[in-house]
Order: structure tokens, then sequence, then C-alpha cells
């Protein structure tokens, strides 16, 4: 691993957020808000007397993007203090150490906040260095073959207070002359030194040499690829994993050459079986993978599970598998939100690098259960997780747009997603992507391409929920004398074709949401109330709206409803150009700002406006509606 630093930094606070930042850029060292550093230093107080003050990552904060902000300064003479008390439970721990702190604003300091107090030296960092987890993770670890003297072993022990007492008489017991770190069994390395550049560079040279050493015994991995899965079949195991964890699920497939190797291993079940890399991913990934499909076996056994080890009074978490391995499928993770569905990818994706190592190394080992147990129904672990909020209305649902990129499609995706919708966008323009947004270049009149669309944003997310139908053509006014064939065809493919060749294939998907499926049309004003020169226009819109009514009828019994909205006079899309805005208002004998409010409540009707209208209708506001349309036109006398 190479040392990467590279800038001057006289504070301390300004150097230790610098070493952070090189830290946390590093996926082999740190994921997702793992590892925790800290430096001390003397500061004046209110009153004008010097203070030794230990900062401390603070809870919440990503060591990848921290800011000075994000560390928790604490009086040392006081923590140092508490650590010569015999006993402490977790929430007097906390306490304590809230108590502490200089700045009544500061975070909630690092759980592991008395480990940095008690080692003298003024920078701290520890991270869960892949390299180092390895050598410890082995039925006979090789932490002294490679290291020697130059750290100090601390078995296992829970992170918190015991572990601060545990470290600080080992440290106290073995550390030498050339000790420059700690090794923590199933933990990670924590360097130290006299400023954060010294115990950045410790870090580094002690990570490189364990990959130098495994490096010399990296085994062979044989080329593997996996076939893809049916859309409907992986939909169907997400509802399975939805119905076990009670709530809706996303569910991504990841089929890599790593993921693809190493789910073909014949002892896949044993070695998978045997637990996460450090404690803390339990919250993450549960304590083991379902290895297969049976998700109900799964959920069973993670009952027994909880049997077996609960004190009174624990209620039992969700039994769903947050990860699911299988020699056809591949990897899928599964996570409340797609970031959290991300987040058990990276950690599995590092645990099977490290399994694989160790396999070569004599044998990988896991914590035991029970110690498993203990961080996964830890009040200060789960604490983590809610500080991410209460789930928003869709979490977990997976929406699918047409017409993405402009207008009210575009505003549909911001609504949907603002509700905690993940969301398959197609456009022609491309419109990116994001953890909880897939945009896909689609031309939806090209049903192949839907297809194959549908198929990725299932592989990406799991299923479908919801689908917006808004892409849309406005053709240039003409009367239907002069209408040009080929115009109409596009209109009417565009419009309505489209719109019913997504309709069947995403159906299979939608009677398989956990929640029930919805589907909501984008059609127009011009349905109810025809305009002249818009015959295309007005008969595709009204053909989608008859589909509209069809598909409530059919697809009742399946559990999905099917609306419409009727939009009028919204002027911020791509439909409507300057010269179709003229066109329309020379037609009324009105100025264009005349005819954008031609309505009887005198409104701007925007996007934005639709937008959310669209997202109430998949709510459960409207639960007990289908087949309904829905004017958002300001009032027109011609519909009303």
């Amino acid at each position: 691993m190479e040392n990467l630093w590279a800038e001057a930094h006289p504070d301390p606070l300004d150097a230790c957020v610098y070493g952070s930042r090189l830290l946390g850029r590093e996926p082999d060292l740190v994921l997702h808000g793992g590892g925790n550093t800290s430096v001390k230093a003397v500061v004046t107080d209110l009153t004008g007397r010097p203070v030794d003050v230990l900062h401390v990552k603070g809870s919440g904060w990503d060591l990848a993007s921290i800011e000075r902000a994000g560390f928790a300064p604490l009086r040392l003479d006081r923590l140092r203090e508490l650590v010569t008390v015999p006993e402490m439970p977790d929430d007097r721990m906390m306490n304590e150490l809230r108590c502490a702190l200089l700045d009544a604003r500061a975070p909630d300091p690092s759980v592991e906040t008395l480990l940095h107090a008690v080692l003298p030296h003024p920078a701290v960092l520890h991270t869960h260095a892949d390299a180092v987890i390895t050598l410890t993770n082995l039925r006979e670890p090789l932490v002294e073959e490679v290291f020697g003297d130059r750290v100090v072993v601390v078995p296992y022990v829970m992170p918190g207070f015991g572990l601060a007492r545990r470290c600080a008489e080992l440290f106290a017991r073995h550390a030498g002359e050339r000790t420059t770190g700690v090794v923590l069994a199933n933990h990670g390395l924590v360097t130290f030194g006299a400023d954060t550049e010294e115990a950045y560079a410790r870090h580094i040279e002690l990570v490189s040499a364990a990959e130098e050493f495994l490096a010399q015994r990296r085994p062979a991995r044989a080329n593997a690829s996996l076939p893809p899965v049916e859309p409907r079949e992986l939909a169907a195991l997400r509802a399975r994993i939805a119905d076990a964890a009670g709530h809706p699920v996303i569910v991504s497939r990841h089929t890599d050459p790593a993921t693809a190797a190493f789910v073909a291993r014949p002892d896949l079940a044993e070695v998978a079986g045997r637990g996460p890399l450090t404690p803390d991913h339990v919250i993450r990934t549960k304590s083991v993978p379902l290895v297969g499909r049976d998700v109900e076996g799964y959920a069973a056994e993670y009952g027994r599970y909880f049997e077996r080890h609960a004190r009174p009074g624990l209620t039992m978490l969700d039994p769903a598998p947050r990860v699911v391995l299988d020699a056809e499928w591949g990897m899928l993770t599964v996570g409340r939100r797609a970031r959290d569905a991300d987040i058990a990818r990276d950690i599995y994706a590092h645990t099977i690098d490290v399994i694989e190592r160790a396999e070569e190394l004599g044998g990988y080992r896991a914590l035991s259960p029970r110690e498993l147990f203990e961080m996964e129904y830890w009040e200060l672990e789960q604490a983590k997780l809610r500080l991410a909020g209460p789930p928003a209305e869709f979490t977990g649902e997976v929406a699918l747009v047409t017409g993405a990129a402009s207008g009210i499609g575009r505003a549909c995706v911001e609504a949907l997603r603002a509700r905690g919708a993940s969301v398959i966008g197609l456009d022609l323009t491309p419109t990116g992507s994001r953890p909880d947004y897939l945009g896909l270049q689609v031309d939806v009149t090209d049903t192949v391409a839907v297809e194959a669309a549908v198929a990725r944003g299932v592989e990406r997310f799991g299923g479908l929920d919801v689908v917006v139908a808004s892409a849309g053509v406005f053709p240039a006014t003409t009367p239907i004398a002069d209408l040009d064939p080929e115009s109409w065809r596009r209109t009417m493919a565009v419009n309505a074709d489209s719109t019913a060749m997504l309709f069947r294939v995403a159906h299979p998907l939608l009677e398989l949401a956990p929640r029930g499926g919805r589907v909501v049309v984008v059609a127009s004003k011009n349905a109810p109330a025809p305009g002249p020169g818009a015959a295309a226009y007005s008969a595709s819109k009204a053909a989608v709206t008859q589909l509209v009514r069809v598909a409530a009828l059919e697809w009742a019994s399946d559990n999905i409803r099917v609306n419409a909205v009727h939009p009028d006079a919204v002027f911020d899309t791509g439909l409507w150009t300057d010269e179709v805005l003229l066109q329309r208002a020379a037609h009324y004998n009105l100025s264009v700002e005349a005819y954008k409010r031609r309505n009887l409540l005198g409104a701007e009707v925007t996007s934005a406006a639709v937008g959310r209208l669209v997202a109430e209708l998949c709510s459960d506001t409207f639960a007990c509606t289908t087949g309904a349309q829905v004017p958002i036109d300001g009032g027109n006398e011609r519909v009303v």
C-alpha cells in the first residue's frame, strides 16, 4: 500500500483530518463509516486555562469525508480516570463520554474513545485493514510471524470499555522500543505516533508488510461466469425476502468474476457459514449469508439462533438475509435502501477475498455465534443504523419511469425518490445513475430494448413496485386533412403502443410487489377534451386512457392498481416548444402568457405539481382507487 501523505499541516487536528481522509479513501482499510482516529492536543478553555484534549472521530462521520466538526473534543484527564473504574456498562460509558466533552454541540464520541485515550501517543489511527484481519482470522494466526515485536496483539474483546482496559493492560506489559502498533484480533490495526503523519506512515508500513506476505500466497482463482436470471424469478425471491423482513427491500445481483468463482466453491456453505471478517459487519450482513434460495429456512434458523442466545426482554430483529450466495445466481445483497444493499455488497466482496486467502493459509476462522450475537444486538451498534432516521414511505420499493430525462417524467423521478423509492429511468437522453437511480438510454418504442432495460433494473434493485408511463411526443399542430402518416404512426407508437408493451413486460413483476403494484399513466386533458389540430396526440392519449381502464379491470385481482393523470397547460416540459406555444396561443387568439393560465383557477400547472400527484397516487392514500382519471389542469370547463 502506497504512502500518500503529501501535505504539511501544522495544526494537529487539521493533520488528523487529512490523515483520516487518506485512510478513508482506501477500501482495503475501512468501509462505510468504519475505523476511527484521534489526536491529543492542548487547548485553552474559556477561563484561559490550558486543557489536555482528545479529539476523536464522532459517530456518524465517515473517515473519507470527515471534517474538523466530525471530531469530538474531550477532557483527556477525565477519560484516563474513567479507565481506572473496574467495570462500566455501555450506556453509562457513553453518558460519561458526553459529560467529558468540551463542546455540547459535538457529535457523540466513538465507542472506542477510551482505547484512544489509554494509548500514550499523541496520534492514534484504527482501521479494519483486510490484510491484517486475514492474519488474525485464521485457525493458527500469523500476526507474530509477520510483524514480530512491532505490534502488541490483543485477543478479541468486544469494543468499548472492556477493550480499552484490556488494551491498556497488554500494552503496558508487552510494548517495547520497536512497537509501532496494536493488532486487535478480528478487529483490525491500531498505529500511533508523535503526530498523525508518523502514525499514518506506520499504518501503511504494517499493512504493506501484511500485503507482501499474503501476495506470496495468493490463491489461484478459476475463471467463472454466471448465466442470466429471469427477472420474474429474481422478483419472486425478493418478494419472499421482503415477507421475511416484514417490509419491502432492495435486492441487487452481483456476478463479477471473483463472486462467480467464490459461489462455485464446493465448500461454499461451510466456509461462508463461519461468520464475518469483523463483528461490526454483522449489522450490515447478518452473521452468515443465505447459501441457496431457501429464505424461509434461513429465517427459521435465525429464529433458533436468537432463541439460543437472547437475553430476557430482547426483541428479535427481522430474520431476513442480507447476503445471498447461490452457485447459479451469484451474490445478492439486501437492504432497506439501495445504499444499504451496496454497503452489504462492498463488505462481502472484501469478505470473499479474505476468506479465500485465509483458506490458503490454513483455514478461515471468525468469532463464535455467541460473540457475533452480542455484537448484532449491542445497543451501541444498532444506534448506528438509527442515525439514518425512519424510512420514507416508498423505502425498499422500486419504480420505473419512462421519459425520465425532462419535464413531467423527471419530476416524477424526483418525487418518488424524495419519498424513498429507488428508480429506473428510461429515456432517449442519458440521465446518469446514482445509488438509488439507474438511468438507461432506451427508445421506449423498441420493445426488445425495453425488456433488456427492465431486466437490468431488476438486477440492480430486485423487482418492480411502481410503473409511471410518462414518455410522450406532441407533434406539430396539423388539421386532419393534412395529417402526415409517419407523424401519426410515430405519435401513436410513443404515446400508446409503447405503454401497452411496457404493461406486458411489467405485469409479471408488478404482481410480485410486496405492497401491491401501482401504475400511473401520464395521459392528457386531450383525452376527455381534444383540441383542433391535435388529432394524433389526442387520439394517442385517448387510446392510452382506455388501456388504463382495461388494465385496471384485468389486474385488480393481482393487487395492481392502475390510474391515469390528465395534465394540461404544463409548459415547463419538452413537449411545449416556443413554436408550439405560439401556434396554440394563436389558435385561441391569446397571448402566450394568457394561454399559459387559461384555466378556471388561473393557476400555473408545473411538472413538479404533476410529479407530486403521481407519487401520491402510488401512496396508501389511494390504496382503494383504481381505474381513476385525475385531472391536473387548474380546472377546465370542458372537463369539469
